[in-house]
């Protein structure tokens, strides 16, 4: 007698596609992928290990991450929420050549770590400042792309310290010409736009007109938050006659550093706040 065959079931065809998944764009460490004018940015400068070089290399990286916090909230206004950061002198200008002629050296990747993971955990920016001496800007840059490919990672140029030929950082001021700038923001933009980061501040430092030639033909790229940063230090008068006189706030978002030590009398948050224009940017030294 013959095996009955057995029925099979056929399960009944679905109509669900299974759920997409979605990677959110990476943000800014306190939400959202625009600096300004959502934020007012406040930093500590300096790098690690000594206070000579600015208030940032004062105790642990932890400590100063709790000072910013503390620095920072100063500035907090109804219109604008606060956004901590520390300025990192990443690459160092050297009154001595060094091996490579260079005039300037890195920091160990370790110690840069060890600032960037504090400021993390305190939800702060964190911005690589460079003072490349004899090399030029981009090529003092470049070395640092895996931590510029971060989303809360951002840059300063420190045109000071962009020696010419035959110049000794500390003993003249230095200062970069246009095309050199231009390389970099293109360079910084594209590394932007690749990651899908959030828009990234990059700072211009300066104190005189003579240190960036030409800043009307600066690049401009929706991916990078502009500060022209305006260095000027000594008395209140000093001080102002420096911002207002180099001041282009119709291109670029307004940068203005305190400096603990060299300023007289140290300007307050308040005083700070009423000026015209408005800082977007604030660094203590």
């Amino acid at each position: 007698m013959a095996k009955p065959t057995e029925k099979t079931t056929t399960p009944p065809a679905t109509t669900t596609a299974p759920p997409a998944t979605t990677t959110q764009a990476p943000e800014l460490p306190l939400g959202g992928r625009t600096v300004f004018p959502n934020y007012r940015v406040v930093a500590y400068y300096g790098t690690a290990g000594t206070s000579a070089l600015g208030v940032l290399g004062q105790g642990s990286p932890e400590q100063a991450a709790g000072a910013i916090d503390q620095a920072a909230q100063r500035f907090a206004t109804p219109d604008r929420k606060v956004q901590p950061a520390m300025e990192f002198i990443a690459t160092v200008a050297d009154h001595s050549p060094g091996p490579a002629g260079a005039y300037s050296h890195d920091v160990a990747v370790a110690q840069v770590q060890r600032y960037l993971d504090a400021a993390r955990s305190h939800h702060q920016l964190f911005i690589l400042d460079i003072q490349p001496g004899h090399r030029d800007f981009l090529s003092a840059v470049q070395p640092w792309q895996n931590l510029l490919a971060q989303p809360d990672v951002g840059l300063a140029l420190d045109a000071e310290w962009r020696m010419p030929e035959g110049k000794v950082p500390g003993e003249a001021i230095g200062h970069v010409e246009v095309p050199e700038v231009n390389q970099v923001l293109d360079w910084t933009a594209n590394l932007t736009r690749s990651g899908d980061l959030p828009q990234k501040v990059v700072l211009l430092h300066m104190f005189r007109s003579t240190m960036i030639t030409d800043l009307n033909a600066i690049t401009e790229h929706p991916e990078l938050a502009l500060v022209q940063h305006l260095d000027g230090f000594g008395g209140v008068q000093t001080k102002m006659d420096v911002y207002h006189n180099l001041a282009d706030p119709q291109r670029f978002h307004m940068g203005f550093k305190l400096f603990y030590t060299e300023d007289h009398p140290l300007l307050g948050p308040g005083e700070v706040l009423a000026m015209k224009p408005q800082p977007e940017f604030v660094s203590y030294q």
